[in-house]
């Protein structure tokens, strides 16, 4: 089956492009720009879901859900905020369809015409914050911190599956606070959150650090960011947490009286990750034999495939598969059997590599009678006969240890990937090659932008946990004084 993969030495984008349907993770949908997500790759996304909600709860946030649509009057309200999403914005004018007098199907009624246009959901911010006015009069309601599972409509012009989608699914986090130091401290600590994840459920190196002004997110005053290295050297923004400051509280008169009686403006936080991480796990993990999931994501952790000649055999092996599955159920892992009698053992190897799941059970006669079994680790490709006995630690240090490794390997990647640079000519040509490049900057938009229209590479983060950047310097473009260096990378 890895045959059908296009090698990623060959065209990245189309290994990646193939890996996304033949490992059965979503496919095209009639609707320009969409996909459907299939089962094997939501249960993908169900797993991020799992631990994500987990790791905001324990931080003190709740589940709510808000309208899909958005008055256009809402956006109108913030102005660089709709500057930001309005050439992306679906918008529904009609409220109704009728009967083609013509006979042609149907078509808009021109009778049902919206009194006020809705904006199909492109971000929260504007539905939230005309809510929160409802729930605030007083310090004693503050903090609101609040997510919301939801999907979103960006209209993109360029679509791929899991990166930028015309709908994709995400869950966004909208934070209203008494103090602009409580709402920025709920910022970081967001991002850390996601960071954590991406570092121990992933098995995802990230750097976290602030967007440049050039880069926030439209309406905030501070942005920051988890930003990854997929295998082509090129950056992904894996998720965002913003600071807003009081925006969108004057946009929508939000205001509370304080302990002291004064009426105050609300702070504001958002921060969100969406399937764009399925993305994220494909181009960081993956290899030319189809998919490679960390323990922790994999939505089977193993797969058992007995092999036989008999229905004797059969039965037998399948007896002892079943036990072996309670057992390892019982401690927590996710376990299936394949016994598709359609298919050869050798087909479902294939099958099971390119699905990327960390560990495969192979039993035939033999090792029932000798109480072993043939385990293969997807991250490795290697594989060697263990012990029944003791089985279920066998495969928790084995789990443990392919989580690891992917980590591992993901991180020595990245560090064989970041320089330092300094001269202008060298960055030109090492940006182009799929480096992160850690270069002096003299802080203005103008020498961002100039960089940008000449190297298409963006600042990535000023990083504030993997690199030690504040140094002395002059910038790599300008030649004026810098007092940091900041990363630079080509980005999806």
């Amino acid at each position: 089956m890895a045959k059908e993969v296009t090698k990623r030495s060959e065209n990245y984008s189309q290994w990646y492009n193939d890996l996304v349907v033949k490992a059965d993770l979503a496919e095209q949908s009639p609707v320009r720009g969409c996909m459907v997500i299939k089962p094997y790759g939501y249960a993908i996304w169900e797993k991020m879901q799992s631990v994500l909600d987990a790791a905001f709860k324990k931080t003190g946030v709740q589940n709510a859900y808000f309208p899909l649509f958005i008055p256009k009057s809402f956006f109108s309200r913030e102005a660089e905020h709709v500057a930001g999403f309005a050439k992306e914005c679906a918008v529904v004018t009609h409220h109704r369809l009728m009967n083609d007098p013509d006979g042609k199907g149907v078509v808009v009624d021109p009778e049902a015409k919206l009194e006020e246009e809705l904006v199909v959901r492109p971000t929260s911010e504007t539905i939230i914050w005309s809510t929160y006015k409802n729930w605030i009069t007083s310090w004693r309601d503050l903090p609101i911190l609040c997510n919301h599972w939801c999907n979103l409509v960006r209209w993109e012009m360029r679509t791929r599956h899991f990166h930028r989608t015309a709908e994709f699914l995400w869950q966004e986090g909208h934070t209203a606070h008494a103090t602009a130091e409580e709402a920025a401290a709920k910022a970081e600590e967001m991002v850390n959150v996601y960071a954590d994840f991406a570092r121990n459920t992933m098995a995802l190196p990230v750097i976290i650090g602030h967007k440049s002004p050039n880069e926030r997110f439209a309406g905030a005053l501070d942005t920051l960011t988890i930003e990854a290295m997929m295998q082509d050297g090129k950056a992904l923004q894996a998720g965002t947490s913003h600071f807003l400051g009081q925006n969108f509280a004057k946009s929508f008169d939000v205001q509370y009286t304080n302990k002291e009686g004064r009426q105050e403006y609300v702070w504001a936080t958002s921060w969100g990750v969406s399937t764009r991480l399925m993305g994220a796990l494909i181009m960081a993990h993956g290899d030319d034999n189809g998919l490679v999931l960390p323990p922790a994501i994999a939505p089977i952790q193993v797969v058992m495939v007995p092999i036989y000649k008999t229905e004797e055999e059969h039965n037998a092996i399948l007896d002892r598969m079943y036990g072996l599955k309670k057992a390892l159920e019982a401690e927590g892992h996710s376990v299936k059997i394949d016994d598709r009698d359609t298919l050869r053992p050798g087909f479902k190897f294939a099958e099971w590599e390119l699905k990327g799941v960390p560990v495969r059970f192979a039993m035939g006669p033999r090792d029932l009678a000798n109480g072993t079994v043939e385990v293969a680790r997807r991250d490795t490709l290697t594989k060697e006969t263990v012990a029944l006995e003791g089985i279920e630690k066998t495969i928790a240090d084995l789990l443990d240890d392919i989580q690891k490794t992917i980590y591992q390997k993901a991180f020595d990647f990245r560090a064989a990937n970041v320089e330092k640079c300094d001269d202008w000519n060298e960055f030109k040509e090492k940006i182009q090659t799929g480096k992160f490049l850690l270069c002096h900057w003299d802080g203005t938009a103008e020498t961002e932008q100039k960089i940008k229209d000449e190297t298409k590479a963006t600042i990535r983060c000023i990083p504030v946990d993997s690199f030690v950047c504040e140094e002395e310097g002059v910038d790599i473009y300008s030649g004026k004084p810098s007092r940091q260096r900041v990363v630079f990378a080509i980005s999806y």
